[in-house]
């Protein structure tokens, strides 16, 4: 296992306080017009909470919705573990509809139970619950929406109110007892997931998925690649043969590239805020399914292709599309340093560029720790979720680039002489911006969040 962060900052020495970044912080909000309002420190100190689940500001209250191994209130088994990536669609009368990803792989400790007519793969443990809230955040329902997947870690929305969840895997048929083979995005309709089923959208690729963005004008879907040995990951776009066609015509198939950003094999190289590149490239994907050799080990030509280490969030924003390089580590193959990127493709110009890189902080309980799910906030700022060591949290980021505290785990999850906590992920925001929602990932826990938002 890699240094983390933590080690690598006690180890150097580092001072000061507060986490560093460079470049255009306001960036990260392109495409929002809420002005902020918290204040310069957020919404105030966490207050210890004496149930020992959630510590948030005073003033805010949760509410926990769903819990790991209680009952589905649909009778189909109990609730999933390793609660990850998930999003919220308004539904009627005040409801907010929520589809919940479970990144479960073999032998995990609740699967996603088996559902007929929406399980892929009755082997695969993994797959997404949908919960359905009333305007007081009390559970109307909570059922299985896609099962028999594998490893579901992140996803994101699309234009028509689905969810495209991803499974971070490559297992072919065959492999770990699988009977199919995994590595692929589905669709998952949180209204009716029966409307979806089970099917692989095999034409957007086969490999370990991260997190999608989709261009609401074209229907354009990128696409980020969580590799985790050399080579890295890639970043890729999908043109689908139907766009914005609504529920299932994704189906009908479409063409996957990767992107070639000319002179550049590893995006880790690049380390100046503001660098641009102009003319990048697409390639198309020579083996989507990635039938004999996975996709970023396919041979894309003699210029090649570009590598990224630890590419996760994808968002898109105003006209341009962003993803996140979470971190790199030379020691582990990058060709530099860094504790995390965030990178803005804009698609009319077709240029690249590096809006803003995160510096190291010397407060080794403060923010920066491996920087995973993020959103928008209503109140016209970014939550960002900590996966890493020691305490963990929901961040807060500020337009101005404040960092502040929004919530601190409080499950135990080691002993109480070498206490651990579960990370965050999946926060996201009910449509009227009044709920923040978010998910312990161990032991899964799906929680509502309320106050001054």
């Amino acid at each position: 296992m890699s240094a983390t962060r933590r080690q690598i900052l006690a180890r150097t020495g580092a001072v000061g306080a507060g986490i560093a970044f460079s470049g255009a912080v306001s960036e990260i909000f392109a495409g929002t017009a809420v002005a902020q309002s918290t204040g310069p420190d957020g919404y105030g100190p966490l207050v210890p909470d004496p149930d020992g689940l959630l510590d948030l500001p005073k003033g805010f209250r949760y509410k926990v919705l769903s819990r790991e191994g209680s009952p589905l209130l649909s009778g189909e088994g109990k609730v999933p573990s390793n609660c990850d990536g998930m999003a919220a669609f308004r539904g009627r009368r005040g409801h907010t509809h929520l589809v919940r990803n479970h990144e479960n792989r073999r032998k995990s400790r609740s699967a996603v139970p088996t559902v007929p007519g929406i399980t892929y793969d009755p082997m695969g443990e993994g797959g997404c619950t949908a919960i359905e809230v009333d305007a007081h955040n009390e559970v109307v329902s909570e059922r299985v929406a896609i099962a028999g997947t594998s490893t579901n870690c992140a996803g994101g929305p699309t234009p028509w109110n689905t969810w495209l969840t991803c499974e971070e895997t490559e297992f072919k048929a065959g492999e770990e007892g699988y009977t199919k083979d995994h590595g692929f995005i589905f669709e998952v309709d949180p209204y009716d997931p029966r409307r979806t089923g089970a099917v692989p959208l095999t034409d957007m690729g086969r490999f370990q998925h991260e997190a999608i963005a989709v261009d609401p004008r074209d229907g354009t879907v990128y696409e980020t690649e969580d590799a985790f040995e050399k080579p890295f990951g890639l970043f890729y776009r999908f043109h689908p043969n139907k766009p914005l066609g609504g529920t299932g015509s994704l189906r009908a198939g479409g063409r996957l590239q990767a992107m070639r950003v000319p002179g550049v094999k590893d995006l880790s190289a690049i380390k100046e805020t503001g660098a641009t590149f102009d003319r990048i490239e697409w390639v198309d994907v020579p083996d989507p399914l990635a039938k004999q050799t996975p996709i970023r080990f396919q041979d894309f030509g003699t210029k090649g292709i570009t590598h990224a280490q630890k590419l996760e969030g994808c968002y898109w924003g105003g006209s341009c599309v962003y993803f996140v390089s979470s971190f790199a580590h030379r020691d582990e193959g990058s060709a530099a340093d860094h504790y995390g990127q965030v990178w803005r493709y804009d698609p009319k110009r077709h240029s690249l560029t590096l809006v803003v890189v995160f510096g190291p902080d010397s407060d080794l309980q403060l923010p920066g720790e491996s920087p995973d799910n993020i959103c928008l906030a209503p109140s016209g700022g970014l939550m960002v979720c900590e996966d890493g060591d020691g305490a963990q949290h929901v961040f807060g980021l500020t337009r101005k680039g404040a960092v502040y505290p929004m919530a601190r785990g409080r499950q135990n999850i080691g002993t109480p002489e070498k206490p651990e906590w579960g990370e965050f992920a999946g926060v996201t925001f009910a449509p009227d911006g009044r709920t923040m929602y978010v998910n312990c990932y161990t032991p899964g826990t799906t929680f509502a969040v309320t106050g001054p938002f």
